[in-house]
């Protein structure tokens, strides 16, 4: 047993810890968890929770069911909700994915993130990132189905007439008392809308962080008396929700992504990395944006990117270079806008990362800078001025990622086929339903 079980051991006695939640997700990212009691937790540690991975979407054939979830003590945090009860105080771990050999189960999410950050390291880089996550807090409406957002304020707006007043400030402490470091917080440009930023951490962790975080902005709405979705785009008149992810990778302390002899201080690692982002972006489109509804956004919304271009400060880029604090070696980085808030974080960082250590690798050369509002161009002008587009729904960028040799190799043959099959039904599903908008138009003709 290592140091990190021992101190868990030691700290779930002397906490009292009542119960263990071991958390992994699936494929598409909804978390999955198995409770059980601190007597059962050296066990685990030793020789994992054994459960039926077929039953799981997309883990594991029926064939191979046989799963074993391995807790990561390094990932041990109290959860902050039951301080006020001491015989309910429970902890969560997150867990690795194995078959019964102890070989790592490559259907894990968390497994496929594990290995590009492995192939990163071997490259002699770290991952860093820090995500801009938005999501919306709504309430029922006044018609049966409907939702309404929880107030009418816009950007930056410290609004006075809110439902969840304390909202924010109680997220932000929750997020704290699980050991996720945030930055800044503010109401976003629609009602309802809110944005919370992370502090930077490495890939692996950072996608914990944002499991966590949906966890407890639901767990911290529901206490206030509303909801929170991480839907792409709830609201017909509103923008949508972003998962913006500033992204730089580091050499041991240096930050390879500063130059500070370069005009915008961008060195050429990470002019390569841009690169091959923006060469990648139309294959793994379909992960960075897996539902029908993620292209409701990047099509109609407010500052969602249409075309693989990259600008500076230009925010209708799909990648960004921010201009702040351009002398600054630490904070250099460049900002994909395109995941949505309902990816999965662990696929999405794995593609992003391999895409952009491919351009490293292949030395990619970056294009000049986009300097238009390209959401406010035409098809034909953007390809006039040699822009790639992105695709514009779930069934385009599904047509393009079954020819992605790229993106199947690093989901892995498993996942990737599994992937494509349920996001196919899903896009057949969403084209089955007669909506109000073709009752309207069509029901009289």
């Amino acid at each position: 047993m290592n140091r990190q079980q021992e101190f868990v051991l030691r700290a779930v006695e002397e906490r009292e810890i009542r119960f263990i939640r071991l958390w992994f997700t699936d494929i598409l990212g909804y978390l999955k968890s198995v409770m059980m009691s601190p007597s059962e937790l050296e066990g685990a540690f030793e020789e994992g929770v054994g459960f039926d991975g077929s039953s799981i979407e997309g883990l594991s054939r029926i064939s191979e069911s046989d799963t074993i979830a391995l807790p990561d003590p390094s990932t041990f945090q109290i959860l902050p909700f039951d301080t006020d009860h001491p015989e309910l105080q429970t902890a969560r771990m997150f867990c690795d994915i194995t078959m019964p050999d102890g070989q790592p189960s490559w259907s894990d999410p968390r497994q496929i993130l594990r290995r590009q950050v492995k192939l990163a390291a071997d490259e002699g880089f770290t991952c860093m990132i820090s995500p801009e996550i938005e999501f919306y807090l709504f309430q029922p409406g006044a018609d049966p189905g409907s939702i309404e957002p929880t107030d009418n304020g816009g950007y930056f707006d410290q609004a006075s007439h809110n439902i969840a007043p304390r909202f924010r400030r109680e997220a932000m402490t929750a997020l704290d008392a699980m050991g996720i470091v945030t930055e800044f917080s503010h109401h976003e440009t629609a009602p309802g809308q809110q944005e919370i930023d992370l502090r930077h951490a490495d890939a692996l962790t950072m996608a914990d962080n944002i499991m966590t975080f949906r966890y407890l902005i639901k767990q911290v709405a529901a206490a206030n008396g509303v909801r929170a979705t991480f839907m792409p785009k709830p609201f017909t008149e509103h923008a949508g929700s972003a998962m913006h992810s500033h992204i730089s990778l580091f050499e041991g302390d240096t930050n390879a992504f500063h130059d500070p002899d370069d005009e915008i201080s961008l060195s050429k690692t990470a002019k390569h990395f841009i690169a091959g982002i923006l060469h990648r972006a139309p294959e793994i489109s379909a992960v960075t944006n897996q539902w029908p509804n993620s292209y409701k956004r990047i099509v109609f919304g407010n500052e969602a990117p249409t075309a693989a271009t990259w600008g500076v400060s230009n925010r209708s880029a799909l990648v960004r270079v921010p201009t702040y604090r351009l002398t600054k070696a630490d904070s250099r980085r460049v900002e994909v806008r395109s995941p949505d808030s309902a990816t999965n974080p662990y696929l999405a960082f794995s593609v992003l990362l391999a895409a952009g250590l491919e351009g490293i690798r292949e030395e990619h050369e970056l294009r000049d800078p986009a300097e238009d509002d390209i959401s406010r161009l035409t098809r034909r002008e953007r390809m006039a001025m040699g822009y790639k587009d992105l695709p514009a729904s779930l069934d385009q960028s599904l047509r393009i990622l079954e020819k992605s040799d790229f993106v199947a190799d690093i989901l892995g043959e498993h996942v990737y086929e599994y992937f494509l099959r349920s996001k196919w039904n899903e896009w057949h599903n969403y084209q089955e339903q007669i909506t109000p908008w073709e009752l309207r138009s069509n029901l009289d003709y």
